[in-house]
């Protein structure tokens, strides 16, 4: 049965194949391919059916300029062991660095920090920086294949590590300075970096921290490293016991900027999964895979080109850094951010939009539904009128989100496109997403992304349309990991996404595909509450109970092994709200409306936090676990937790 589609808050223009890079893109297509297609739905089709087709026409479209051409698209389309363009040589730092439709003189990096003055960065200084700080790592004897490690905040600085990083062919891995000695040295202990780049500390909001202890205990803990530079930050003449200066990297040099011409699905850089239960996944991506898929989402999904700024606001531990950095490459310049997002209030990143000139803002559901309930109307705070892009991810955002953006953030709702999206760090990217072609339903996910198919598995793994299912995909994608870091069998990487379905990527949410190609995500799919046969995702399940305004924040947990079927509610509450009978009355009844009389929790229970990872996402199963007898320290990883201090209520209880 076809799902009722919800109301529609945004409508592409008529002109909108003359005005957008994947207008742009649809005309090239019928110029050099012969392919023409009415609508999204069939060029989606066509770009996960036709995988050579579709991902040679980005090689070709966006001029991946190497000496030796694409050649053969793809050797063996099964999951797991595609190999993508198996004979293409190309370096993702030229890439980048290539910054088409840029002059040398624009701005290509804008940096805003609580901790120092506001920073512009111009296409040849990147360029000039960047060939310095390589020729300064060539001469600690990094080569390629080695690790270069960055223990450094959204700064313009580590980006040009990166860059330099790669354009030798060596692999770079970053953690933000929030995270503390285990969270870092658990990851890069696995990887081994022969040069740790880190700061002495930064301010957050009015708060300094100290990092010199941190950085020093790191420093101890991996023996591999050969070189560590001191870049000052909170103190500009800070420095570390036998460790050069950031400007003695960066000193002055006659060598030439070059790059390294590398395979395909040479290691780029590694990223981590959270590691709540265990040591966290070293993921480890290539420069090919994310130099297309970054093209490809940047500017044909997202509308991203020359003149436009592009902000996340992220920090070097997620994903979204990664992502953010790459906009270069399609003409954008990059709008940086580090600090408290909240200081001195929640309007200071809608603040930095007007006086950074931002044209695409990026954040999480989170920060939105914090703005809303703040009761905050941007435009009346700043000038948004440049904003053509909003994007959201992190958590699903609900149908009372879309309707603050389209009323509070933009002078008029029809020049605003908000991206709703999802995806991971696994693939370092988004696969259901937004995109010029396609309306913006309340509530919803507007499409799955060119070249990622995305589809729901019902309970006999076969694809369902317009009921819930398992997020799989089903036919490869260049940005899919290399590998996890020292797995050389390939077994860890096959059981952590092929185990449930053989030759199917399996990745661990609920999503319902509408018949309009939009999509909903409910929540993980291993914290499912399944209460007599009403199967529900706990995003569904927060939307509500976060709509009160007593409730700050909620987790809920469904516990049904061992013939037990209690669903408990753990709610943060306002300050001055209590928890008495009326307030459990109100939560009771706005979910049995809400939801189903089925959802209404055995027992509400007053929590101090909710647990949180470093990324910001709730720990329902770590909780779950918890309270079934696990003890805390072996449920959740202290040091992948922004507050393992909250985990101390969930154990208590458990205990009683």
């Amino acid at each position: 049965m076809a799902l009722s589609a919800p109301p529609v808050e945004w409508t592409p223009p008529e002109d909108v194949r003359q005005v957008t890079r994947i207008g742009d893109y649809l005309g090239w297509l019928a110029r050099e391919r012969g392919l023409s297609f009415p609508d999204y739905p069939a060029l989606w089709e066509w770009s996960v059916t036709d995988l050579a087709g579709f991902w040679s026409s980005i090689w070709d479209y966006f001029d991946v300029g190497t000496g030796t051409g694409p050649g053969m698209v793809l050797a063996g389309g099964e999951l797991p062991g595609t190999r993508w363009f198996p004979q293409a040589r190309l370096n993702y730092a030229e890439q980048v660095l290539r910054a088409p439709g840029l002059a040398a003189d624009a701005p290509v990096v804008l940096s805003w920090s609580q901790t120092r003055a506001p920073v512009t960065v111009t296409v040849a200084e990147l360029r000039e920086q960047v060939r310095r700080v390589a020729a300064g790592l060539r001469r600690l004897g990094v080569s390629p294949g080695d690790r270069v490690a960055a223990y450094a905040p959204n700064l313009p600085e580590t980006f040009v590590l990166m860059l330099a990083t790669a354009s030798l062919g060596a692999v770079f891995s970053s953690c933000a300075p929030e995270f503390g000695t285990r969270s870092v040295t658990d990851r890069w202990r696995q990887i081994e970096p022969v040069v740790l780049v880190a700061v002495d500390g930064y301010r957050y909001g009015d708060k300094r921290i100290d990092r010199r202890a941190e950085v020093a205990a790191i420093r101890a803990a991996l023996p591999s490293l050969r070189h560590a530079v001191a870049l000052p930050y909170l103190d500009p003449a800070a420095g570390f016991p036998d460790a050069i200066r950031w400007d003695e990297l960066a000193a002055s040099t006659g060598e030439p900027l070059r790059f390294a011409p590398v395979p395909f699905d040479h290691p780029l850089y590694v990223l981590y999964s959270s590691g709540t239960t265990g040591l966290p996944k070293p993921i480890v991506h290539g420069h090919g895979g994310i130099l297309l898929e970054h093209l490809k989402m940047l500017a044909l999904h997202h509308d991203l080109g020359p003149g436009d700024r592009f902000f996340w606001f992220t920090t070097t531990g997620w994903m979204m850094w990664n992502f953010l950095v790459s906009a270069p490459a399609v003409g954008a310049a990059v709008v940086m951010f580090d600090g408290n997002p909240a200081h001195p209030d929640l309007g200071a990143l809608w603040r930095l939009a007007e006086q950074s000139g931002m044209t695409f803002f990026g954040t999480s559901a989170p920060y939105l539904m914090a703005c809303r309930r703040a009761g905050l109307v941007p435009r009346e705070l700043a000038d948004t009128s440049r904003l053509r892009g909003l994007g959201s991810t992190g958590a699903p955002l609900p149908g009372e989100g879309f309707d603050w953006v389209y009323e509070s953030v933009p002078p008029d709702r029809h020049r605003l496109l908000l991206q709703s999206l999802s995806g991971g760090t696994d693939l370092c990217t988004g696969f259901v997403g937004g995109v010029p072609l396609q309306p913006v339903w309340r509530g919803e996910i507007s499409c799955r992304c060119l070249g990622a198919k995305v589809e729901s598995y019902g309970p006999g793994g076969q694809p369902v349309t317009g009921a819930l299912g398992e997020l799989v995909i089903t036919a490869p994608m260049p940005s899919m990991p290399v590998g996890f870091w020292g797995d050389d069998s390939g077994e860890r990487y096959r059981e952590a996404y092929f185990d449930t379905f053989p030759g199917v990527w399996r990745h661990g949410d609920w999503i319902t595909i509408t018949e309009r190609g939009s999509c909903v995500i409910t929540g993980r799919s291993d914290a499912t509450l399944n209460r007599g046969g009403v199967r529900l995702g706990t995003a569904e399940f927060y939307s509500v109970v976060e709509d009160l305004p007593e409730v700050v924040d909620s987790l809920v947990v469904h516990l049904a092994e061992d013939g037990a079927d209690e669903l408990l509610l753990f709610v943060v509450l306002a300050p001055g709200c209590e928890l008495d009978e009326a307030l459990r009355g109100r939560i009771a009844a706005a979910l049995r409306t809400g939801l189903s009389p089925r959802h209404v929790p055995d027992r509400i229970v007053p929590v101090a936090a909710v647990p949180r990872t470093l990324s910001g996402k709730k720990l329902e199963v770590p909780v779950k676990r918890i309270l079934t007898g696990t003890p805390a320290e072996q449920a959740a990883a202290e040091g992948a937790l922004v507050n393992p201090e909250s985990l101390a209520d969930f154990a208590d209880l458990a205990r009683r």
